[in-house]
């Protein structure tokens, strides 16, 4: 055996054993005639000590360079008190080998693993095998095994059965766009990877099987964002006879444990979980994921300056449209840098611009002062709470543009001004969705978050007559400002499922086309159901405090949508395409 122990693992109480450890050369330092050797393994770093005196240890250590990979075998002794490293936690430790065996050895790597160091991410992705050694990044995959871990024991523990569904599937295209894979049995013929297992899932509580789960991976053709891939793992549960708050209870405990076991000492602002609306959201925040980890909510000032001289809230009434604002603590004195881009963060979001006022005390810092009477003024401090040394932003427009610009403005003020702590862990429920939301442009209702969630009983009527208020049994999960799940109770009838499928213009002939195994199990006993998706990779961004979901998986594409890695996406050969019956045009 090369190895008995893990380098990481040693402590003072091994002192006077004999191990054999393997591993790579962090670090190597030669004084001389002593030889120091940092050796890393998966579980940490140990010093090891050469003399001259062990020749051919010393010869092969001699040789060594960063990232050599080695076995020693030698004693554990305790390091004199003025050497002791209180820095890792082997520091109180070190190994005096009797043998050394270089086991490879390693060109030097394109960049420092063991440094923390910028590196362009394309190279890190390019050698993603090499930046996972860094320990920085090592050990996020070890921690996303811990959590992962932890979620199959608390759902099994609870009589939960994972189940694993097909990754090839049916195309039904809702939302995102497929990724389509090309049958060669069935030529002209495609597979989807899913986007979700969500049909399948209810098939298994139509089949029985009550309590489901899976860290299911699913597929988006979509464009990448810092938080968002074209391939992600979910946690995918449903259950069986339950209401809202059943899942939400399941999906609440399991949260709060996985924070307080993984949050690295994060306290939970507040438990239970807030419940928000989501027009209550829109309202204050502008978006339905609100980061309540800080204030700065939107106001409405419109009544304030309904008789305003000011053009732009004229217009901006007139239309239809609302005027809405932020008070920014003790930021009266703001750069006119810092205005700027404030500004260009609102206009980012839609607006056409960024009204703002400033009380300095004496007078007001402000370009549209002069198109306000006093009692305006002193209406939107009333209205914002603003007091002498504060800063109001405003923003006029139609209600989409308004609410997309301050939230912008709102994210960006909290990152600017230090506001996003990250010592906290902020979660929230937000309920209250609207079931459809009308597309002009198609002339249609479509799904806000997807065809097959439940609506409340007592909104049944408004199918007929205002559709667009229905509310929907929508339930989903924000942690710190992103959004990190969700789920629904479902519909579990065949009559409202088609009903709904209609009102989004799916034709009979589409709905059996795309939706028929679910409509035809429907009717065969489907218990009431409800579950959830939840996104484990922005799970992990929160716990490990990253902006980039990228960090948290083992081999992400890059931001491009490209494979460093596997050079891919890459072209085919011809016989491959032949085979498949396809042919590439243009």
């Amino acid at each position: 055996m090369l190895k008995d122990t893990y380098c990481g693992d040693l402590r003072a109480a091994d002192a006077g054993r004999t191990v054999r450890l393997a591993g790579w050369v962090h670090r190597r330092r030669d004084h001389g005639g002593l030889i120091f050797i940092d050796l890393r393994d998966s579980h940490g770093i140990v010093q090891i000590v050469l003399s001259p005196d062990q020749a051919e240890a010393h010869e092969a250590a001699h040789r060594a360079r960063t990232e050599w990979v080695l076995a020693v075998e030698g004693e554990v002794r305790p390091r004199s008190a003025a050497t002791i490293n209180p820095n890792i936690p082997t520091g109180e430790v070190e190994v005096v080998p009797a043998r050394v065996e270089v086991l490879s050895e390693a060109q030097t790597p394109p960049f420092y693993i063991n440094e923390p160091v910028e590196v362009d991410e394309q190279l890190r992705l390019r050698y993603r095998y090499l930046d996972l050694r860094r320990p920085e990044a090592g050990n996020i995959i070890r921690l996303r095994h811990e959590v992962v871990r932890y979620i199959r024991d608390f759902l099994s523990d609870r009589g939960f059965i994972e189940v694993e569904t097909p990754t090839l599937i049916k195309s039904t295209p809702e939302g995102a766009r497929d990724f389509l894979v090309p049958s060669r049995m069935r030529p002209g013929q495609f597979f989807a990877l899913p986007q979700s297992p969500q049909i399948l899932k209810e098939l298994l509580m139509v089949a029985g099987v009550e309590k489901y789960f899976q860290l299911a991976r699913c597929y988006r053709d979509e464009d990448f964002r810092a938080n968002r891939v074209a391939e992600h793992t979910q946690l995918d549960l449903e259950m069986s006879f339950v209401d809202e708050a059943d899942v939400m209870g399941l999906v609440e405990e399991l949260y709060t444990g996985i924070a307080q076991r993984f949050g690295g000492g994060r306290p939970i602002a507040s438990t239970p979980f807030p419940k928000l609306d989501y027009f209550d959201c829109m309202d204050r925040y502008g978006i339905d994921r609100p980061d309540l980890r800080y204030g700065l909510e939107v106001v409405n000032i419109a009544d304030t300056v309904r008789r305003s001289e000011f053009k732009v809230f004229q217009d901006a009434l007139a239309n239809g449209g609302e005027i809405k604002a932020i008070r920014i603590p003790g930021q009266a004195g703001m750069t006119r840098r810092e205005i700027d881009h404030l500004t260009e963060t609102a206009r980012s979001g839609g607006a056409r611009g960024l009204a703002y006022i400033g009380f300095t005390g004496d007078e007001l810092r402000s370009p549209i002062a002069r198109f306000l009477s006093e009692s305006e003024v002193n209406a939107i401090r009333t209205v914002t709470g603003a007091n002498d040394g504060d800063m109001v932003v405003i923003v006029a427009d139609q209600a989409d543009v308004v609410a997309k610009s301050l939230y912008e403005v709102r994210d960006a003020l909290g990152t600017s001004l230090g506001l996003k702590n990250q010592d906290q862990l902020s979660f929230a429920w937000v309920t209250g969705f609207p079931l459809l939301e009308w597309r002009p442009d198609e002339e249609r209702w479509d799904a806000t978050h997807n065809p097959f969630s439940g609506f409340r009983e007592e909104d049944r009527h408004l199918l007929d007559t205002d559709p667009g208020k229905v509310i929907a049994r929508q339930y989903d999960l924000t942690l710190n400002g992103s959004e990190v799940g969700g789920g629904s109770i479902r519909i579990s009838n065949r009559a409202d499922q088609e009903r709904i499928l209609a009102m989004m213009r799916h034709s009979p002939e589409q709905q059996r086309e795309r939706f028929g195994v679910l409509l035809d199990a429907l009717e065969f006993g489907a218990p009431p159901m409800g579950g959830v998706g939840m996104g484990i990779d922005r799970l992990m961004m929160s716990l490990v405090g990253t902006e980039n979901i990228r960090d948290v998986i083992a081999f992400p594409k890059a931001s491009s949508g490209t494979d460093p890695l596997m050079s891919a996406p890459s072209p085919v050969d011809d016989a491959q395409l032949r085979e498949l019956g396809l042919r590439l045009i243009g």
